[in-house]
């Protein structure tokens, strides 16, 4: 809870106490920003752990916002306001609204993907539907505990974003884990590019370099889209009244995802 009373003191006030570690009082930040101007360049690496102090500071207040009003109403002004930062300080730290939502997009993905990477990994490599129900339920184990950043990755799109290319890497890890997984033991002589589903997939065979055969291609995506489609059901609330019990069903859904689409293995 901020103290009212302290933050209405002026932007001058020097906190008497000098381990005071307040979000929001003026005296931490300008004693950093003092840190980041002129230390010497001997002292880089106090340099950098203020600014990466500062920079995590901003990304929670910023989480916390979109907690509250969404993705679509996030400000930078208002992020200011809630550290007591002059206005112009955080462009030192992100040059934009967008540039800040980039930083966070790639942070949710990066978290969920290093999420769903070891839970695959935990499993004995020879245990593929194992494999997929680790990998599916540590997602899931992610999303509800993170469901702030799961909304903003894989819910509705955040009107006048457009991601740039600097997510590409981040936002694959979790469907290259499942692709992986799908095709473990697969073999192809030769991948037709061409044709009606080549087409449709565009994007991805190219992106894939025609490695990979429009027909697995079209599995992935169709369990991607399976598996993702019962987590933002569960998680956006639209299992309300019919799903008493969300957890034992996406494990019954998943076990039955993974006979459909591992084989034998299944």
């Amino acid at each position: 809870m901020i103290d009212l009373e302290h933050k209405s003191k002026s932007i001058a006030h020097i906190c008497v106490v000098r381990s005071c570690n307040c979000l929001d009082c003026p005296s931490r930040w300008a004693a950093m920003a003092s840190t980041e101007r002129n230390e010497s360049a001997g002292a880089g690496g106090v340099r950098a752990r203020v600014r990466a102090e500062l920079t995590a500071e901003i990304k929670a207040a910023a989480t916390r916002q979109m907690a509250e009003s969404g993705a679509s109403a996030l400000s930078l002004r208002a992020i200011t306001r809630e550290l007591g930062m002059a206005s112009s300080a955080i462009y030192r730290y992100f040059a934009s609204r967008d540039e800040l939502l980039t930083a966070l997009i790639i942070d949710a993905y990066n978290d969920v993907g290093v999420t769903v990477e070891n839970a695959a990994a935990s499993v004995p490599a020879g245990d593929r539907p194992g494999r997929f129900l680790a990998l599916a339920v540590a997602l899931r184990s992610w999303a509800i505990e993170h469901p702030n950043q799961y909304a903003l990755i894989y819910g509705s799109p955040v009107p006048g974003y457009v991601a740039p290319e600097d997510t590409i890497a981040s936002a694959t890890r979790v469907p290259v884990v499942l692709l992986s997984l799908l095709l473990e033991g697969e073999t192809e002589d030769s991948a037709d590019q061409e044709g009606e589903l080549a087409d449709a997939l565009r994007g991805l065979v190219d992106f894939t370099e025609g490695t990979i055969s429009p027909d697995a291609l079209a599995l992935g995506v169709e369990t991607w889209a399976e598996l993702f489609g019962l987590l933002s059901l569960e998680l956006f609330g639209h299992f309300e009244n019919t799903v008493t019990d969300p957890e034992r069903f996406f494990i019954h859904a998943v076990e039955s995802m993974a006979a459909r689409v591992l084989g034998d293995d299944g």
